[in-house]
């Protein structure tokens, strides 16, 4: 399958909103403290009892960005197979009003990836996470932030295996979903070596 991936301007957002980023999942990655947090953590695979559905753009619209700043400047991607539009993402920079970026000169946050869910596992997310990363290396970033939750194992291990560390693991975040974790990943974009392929070790 030929993925044809973009750069777009701030004028086709509401395109970009059209495809849908909820996910399904029948497992979450259960995360444990080892001697309260001085040895670690350790993510264990757990099944739901029903499967849990999440849809971020109820929670945070795309139409919603524009409260956060000037975003025109932002690097916005878009995936097409066959011309038609199967996915996008987003990398945040130089924007006050964007916690995530924690006040750094350093550091880029890849704001958002959305993959159509008929073409999931295909490859799409890979190409657009390397238009992500090109761009904000070559806007002279030296890392690449991303957030996911415990309840998304499958993002985890995407980050995971495209070479992103976990470094921050943080309860009590979401006031509407006091029970998820938040984690937070950073590629070091430094390295001019192809990115390091690692694994989400969980039992």
């Amino acid at each position: 399958m030929r993925v044809d991936v973009r750069k777009e301007s701030l004028s086709a957002l509401s395109d970009y909103a059209s495809i849908p980023i909820a996910f399904s999942t029948s497992t979450i990655l259960e995360v444990k403290w080892i001697a309260n947090g001085l040895g670690g953590v350790r993510m264990v695979d757990a099944t739901l009892d029903q499967p849990l559905t999440k849809d971020f753009d109820e929670d945070e619209p795309v139409e919603g960005w524009h409260s956060l700043g000037d975003v025109s400047h932002w690097g916005f991607f878009a995936a097409f197979v066959d011309g038609q539009r199967v996915g996008g993402a987003v990398v945040a920079h130089k924007t006050p009003g964007v916690h995530m970026l924690e006040g750094r000169e350093d550091l880029a946050v890849l704001w958002d990836v959305r993959v159509h869910s008929s073409v999931r596992r295909c490859g799409v997310g890979t190409r657009l996470l390397d238009h992500a990363i090109q761009f904000a290396r070559v806007s002279g970033y030296a890392f690449l932030k991303v957030e996911s939750q415990n309840t998304n194992p499958a993002a985890c291990r995407f980050y995971a295996k495209n070479g992103f560390s976990l470094g921050g693991v943080r309860r009590g975040v979401y006031a509407e979903y006091p029970d998820e974790v938040q984690l937070l990943w950073y590629l070091d974009l430094r390295s001019t070596s192809p990115r390091a392929s690692g694994q989400l070790r969980t039992e």
